[in-house]
């Protein structure tokens, strides 16, 4: 008989690949951020790089088994450099009829589909809007590597005899659908066991509970013969150190938290949950033990306003919300500006207007925080690249601020927020200091003049209490020096054109704009925020194919960097990539008298790297 490549009957191969996307998708309450945060935590201890995008529902609880209720979390996994959640999935894990409804376009032709079979009974396919059971439809399914699993009967079975009510096993399912997944993929399931270990350690039976649903997916991949191949993706080549997962809200409260101690100033946080930038205000009430206090104010105003407060008193202050909030703010965040002290203001973006979608990404803030306010009220404003450059973004958004006595406006985005990455926890020697400056002395023979500006235009800043520096501060416009109430209009207008041109110095405190690609050419690709990786994946991903375009992605939004407009001219055209109708790309337009392009998208959701390839490529 002639050899053959065909494996014999329930032998499993494995197969290397270099990179992975896999999204767990299901109901609200069916535990997928979980199963999603596991998997990544997992595969950061392997040493994959990883980028991941949580999906949540806007509603708090959505009606179970409801297209608007479905809930997912996307995972990409590499033993290269990953910049993106990547664009379209290998593996979908659907674990219900409004999952899979959401979700089946983004499964690549040939990808992996595991549905939870049980879930697909007839009031199920309703909810879901579904005439007919989508399992049975050949024409849906032929695209896929297809396996229809009894999900919630395994994982009851997995747990028979512990006492679980039928509810409580079936809460389990997730790790069973993860111990499936982690088969599937070679992952070791220790980091998850510790963690369930540790979790329930006060319920001992639940812990139980889901170590065996765990282990019955992972049983189940071998023992099933429905999967033939299993696959192996190796750790990456990262820089060597010390390496945590981390979101950008974490790594904003870190950052905040260490700009603090290296000034050995206290931190103080004013903030109003909102989502998705809550969990700043979570993350730094667990920072206490290092000089970091938390105010959850009755509203967005209150906030603003302690926010402003702290400042005089001379602690580092920063307060945090999202666009609604942000609006809220605006009348405080100007007497910021009048005042001339020193805080931070995050809005980590969202779909609008009004409430919008909250649980979404989008980038329409950039004009709010550049003219969202009364009067000429110009604030600089920074935004950071991915969520560990958020731990560096807070601390340049602080030292600005110190340094020119003003209030900065930094710009995350939901997208950037929610998440995560490995960081390479930094050593000391990464760790630039911020010099703070109180005076202790008069600076005048008529005493202590609040508005006695240095070189660059700012301001001393005095902390209450110190001997011969009595001053008042307030919202009134001041005569420059003195800081006494003055309705000159000729005053006004002085004061107007001084606070801008702080603002404006502080490009010369900044590092020049560097181009990733092509420094000269045909089309420059500038983006900001949350749209790095994809626009830095698709000029990448072009510049080795030999086309002539450059990525310049700012992190300093208000001022420019000082080389930006010398850079645009080297290019025939500019393009500028947004999660809004066109904000940046005006700014560049105005700024620059450049004949920039945008090309945008306002659906909540991040661009892929295939739609901006064909964007720039039209431009080439």
């Amino acid at each position: 008989m002639a050899a053959t490549d065909v494996a014999p009957a329930n032998e499993k191969r494995t197969e290397e690949r270099d990179t992975i996307v896999i999204r767990f998708c299901g109901d609200s309450g069916d535990g997928m951020q979980l199963a999603g945060s596991q998997m990544t935590n997992v595969s950061a201890v392997f040493g994959n790089d990883v980028s991941t995008l949580p999906d949540f529902p806007a509603e708090i609880r959505a009606p179970a088994g409801s297209l608007a209720g479905v809930s997912g979390f996307q995972l990409h996994f590499s033993s290269n450099d990953v910049f993106t959640p990547g664009d379209e999935v290998d593996t979908l894990v659907a674990m219900n009829p409004a999952a899979l409804k959401t979700n089946i376009a983004d499964l690549k032709r040939g990808g992996t589909l595991i549905v939870n079979q049980d879930s697909f009974a007839s009031g199920d396919l309703k909810k879901a809007s579904y005439e007919s059971n989508p399992l049975d439809d050949e024409d849906l399914l032929a695209p896929f590597d297809v396996h229809k699993v009894e999900m919630t009967r395994l994982t009851r079975d997995a747990v028979d005899g512990l006492g679980l009510s039928p509810r409580e096993a079936d809460r389990c399912k997730n790790f069973f659908a993860l111990g499936l997944v982690y088969w599937l993929y070679e992952r070791d399931a220790t980091p998850t066991k510790n963690w369930i270990s540790e979790k329930f350690s006060k319920k001992p039976e639940i812990a139980e509970a889901n170590l065996k649903a765990l282990q019955g997916g992972q049983n189940y991949g071998t023992s099933t013969g429905s999967f033939r191949v299993h696959y192996r993706v190796p750790p990456a080549q990262l820089t060597p150190g010390k390496y945590r997962k981390i979101t950008g809200n974490e790594a904003l409260a870190f950052g905040f938290t260490t700009a603090a101690k290296l000034a050995e100033r206290p931190l103080f946080y004013a903030g109003y949950p909102i989502t998705p930038a809550s969990d700043i205000l979570h993350e730094l009430s667990r920072l206490k033990n290092f000089g970091v206090r938390t105010f959850q104010a009755e509203d967005e105003i209150a906030a603003m306003a302690a926010a402003v407060g702290a400042a005089f008193t001379g602690e580092f202050s920063i307060t945090a919300s999202s666009g609604p909030g942000i609006c809220l703010k605006g009348e405080a965040m100007g007497l910021g500006v009048m005042t001339e002290l020193p805080m931070v203001i995050v809005d980590v973006q969202r779909g609008g207007p009004s409430t919008g979608l909250p649980t979404k990404t989008e980038q329409s803030d950039l004009m709010l925080a550049m003219f969202g306010r009364n009067g000429e009220s110009p604030l600089p404003i920074v935004a950071p690249a991915t969520p560990g450059d958020c731990f560096w973004i807070a601390q340049e958004a602080m030292r600005i601020a110190v340094e020119f006595m003003t209030p900065v406006m930094l710009l995350s985005d939901g997208y950037i927020a929610n998440g995560a990455e490995p960081w390479r926890v930094p050593s000391m020697d990464d760790l630039k200091p911020i010099q703070v400056n109180h005076p202790t002395e008069s600076n005048s023979e008529d005493g202590f003049l609040p508005y006695l500006r240095d070189e660059r235009l700012v301001r001393p800043w005095a902390k209450v209490g110190t001997p011969g520096l009595m001053h008042r501060l307030g919202g009134l416009e001041k005569s420059d020096g003195t800081g006494n109430v003055d309705y000159d209009p000729n005053n006004h207008e002085h004061m107007s054109k001084v606070r801008a041109q702080k603002v404006a110095n502080v490009a010369a405190s900044i590092p020049e704009q560097e181009v990733f690609g092509a420094q000269d050419g045909d089309v420059l690709v500038i983006s900001w925020g949350g749209t790095y990786g994809s626009v830095r994946q698709a000029v990448k991903t072009l510049s080795e194919d030999g086309c002539s375009v450059g990525h310049a992605h700012l992190r300093y939004l208000n001022p420019f960097p000082s080389n930006l407009g010398e850079l645009i001219t080297r290019f025939q055209t500019i393009l500028v990539p947004e999660l809004n109708l066109g904000q940046l790309v005006q700014l560049l337009r105005s700024t620059f008298l450049v004949d920039a392009q945008g090309y945008n998208k306002v659906q909540g959701k991040p661009f892929r790297i295939s739609e901006l390839i064909e964007a720039i490529k039209s431009r080439l």
